[in-house]
């Protein structure tokens, strides 16, 4: 099961997650965990991921196709 979808968002912008893991200062093996779902962020590295990708922290957890059904 999905909960997020941080690996969708940084394929989307074309963004490595190396890149994302030297942006919140956190090893990048716990931003693969995080794309990948196995850990979930807490809320607030969620906000601080939504922040540096500019996109809005729904966009995080459901996609907009989902949300206007």
């Amino acid at each position: 099961m999905k909960l997020n979808r941080i690996k969708a968002v940084l394929s989307e912008k074309g963004i490595s997650q190396t890149w994302l893991a030297k942006k919140l200062d956190k090893s990048f093996s716990m931003v693969n965990a995080y794309a990948c779902n196995r850990i979930q962020p807490n809320l607030e590295t969620l906000q601080q991921i939504a922040e540096i990708l500019q996109v809005d922290l729904k966009d995080l957890i459901t996609d907009k196709k989902e949300r206007l059904q």
